[in-house]
């Protein structure tokens, strides 16, 4: 089940795992990021089922076009739905597996704030998720806690991130970074929670302003109007910083790589900026994904201005706290998430078949039984 950028990321080295196990998904995009191409994420050779149901500005009526589509159109029930992450699309495939007797596996299942509204609606979509799943794919070890002290149901593995897998790929076809001639830091920054739309951006967006005043900093705008246009009105013709239209993964890793810093409140971006080894402060008051902080490699600043202009000239000016940060280290994942998954996946389906054989045997019904 796609339905986003990030979904298609991350799903996408399963997908090909899968495949080089001898299952061949079939892919349902939803449609809720209407121009995502399978083709940009190499999964332009699987079937496909289009749902044509694009995003809602209410998340919970998406969820809920989603499966009223698949109920609809959907005629042969798979024996698996693989979902991933915490979105409408996400909610909604499950629900209807759910509905229809179809198991479901979660890719980065047991992520927790432990906030329902930090983040919104994410935090309400997952833990939902994860109390209907069959299999859930923990991860990291906090992750797997967070499952078992909720007790859910259902088999739970620690297998990495497979943003890791995505990321290790990707790097492996970028050219050597190129040398640069500004002297001034480089800062990257991404903003779009929707918890932080109104004052939360306007903040994060007065301390970008403030930075700008000593350092080079490269800003890529998100899809969402609402966000873009924000950023626009107070970034637009800054000093020192430059809008970046929404790029592919690709120019975002080689973005990324680029930066001696970077600024984000991103699920992915918190996942790919240690492996890189690029210091991150995270635009969030709460995050699902604490790995980073307590590994040195990230900072949790909020979207307070004065405390990210504080952080960023902090982490900057001080050598020994970047070279602590710049380190590469991997705290969700070592790039294997995708053949962990694929392996369990095919074990379970083993499983499946071999009880379902075993109470056909005895079964009333069957020839051995009468």
């Amino acid at each position: 089940m796609i339905g986003t950028r990030p979904e298609a990321i991350k799903l996408a080295p399963v997908a090909h795992a899968l495949a080089n196990r001898g299952l061949h998904p079939t892919l349902i995009l939803t449609g809720q990021h209407p121009r995502l191409d399978p083709a940009g994420f190499g999964l332009a050779a699987f079937a496909a089922e289009l749902l044509h149901c694009p995003g809602w500005e209410d998340p919970h009526r998406h969820v809920g076009a989603v499966v009223d589509a698949i109920r609809s159109r959907l005629a042969n029930p798979p024996d698996l739905l693989v979902v991933q992450g915490d979105t409408s699309s996400a909610l909604g495939g499950a629900l209807a597996a759910v509905a229809r007797g179809v198991p479901v596996a979660h890719v980065e299942a047991g992520l927790r704030t432990h906030d329902p509204l930090l983040p919104w609606p994410e935090e309400e979509y997952r833990t939902a998720i994860d109390s209907h799943a069959d299999i859930l794919f923990a991860p990291t070890p906090t992750a797997a806690a967070n499952l078992a002290s909720e007790r859910v149901r259902g088999e739970v593995h620690v297998t990495g991130n497979t943003s890791i897998d995505a990321l290790l790929a990707v790097e492996a076809t970028l050219p050597t970074a190129r040398l640069r001639r500004s002297k001034l830091p480089r800062l990257l920054v991404t903003a779009h929670r929707r918890e932080s739309w109104g004052e939360g951006l306007r903040s994060i967006a007065a301390g970008i302003h403030e930075l700008a005043a000593g350092a080079e900093i490269h800003f890529v705008l998100h899809p969402n109007s609402h966000v873009a246009a924000t950023m626009r009105d107070v970034l637009g013709g800054s000093r020192n910083i430059r809008l970046l239209e929404p790029c592919s993964h690709g120019e975002l890793i080689a973005h990324m790589r680029r930066a001696d810093l970077i600024l984000s409140d991103s699920g992915g971006i918190q996942e790919e900026s240690p492996a890189l080894g690029i210091p991150l402060l995270v635009l969030r008051e709460k995050t699902e994904r604490p790995e980073g902080i307590a590994d040195g490699s990230a900072i949790l600043v909020g979207t307070s201005s004065e405390r990210i202009v504080a952080e960023a000239r902090r982490v900057l000016a001080e050598p020994a706290a970047l070279a602590q940060m710049r380190r590469r280290s991997f705290p969700y994942g070592d790039g294997k998430a995708a053949t962990r998954i694929a392996d369990i996946i095919a074990d379970w389906l083993e499983r499946q078949i071999a009880a379902a054989v075993t109470n056909a045997r005895m079964s009333p019904g069957h020839p051995a039984n009468w």
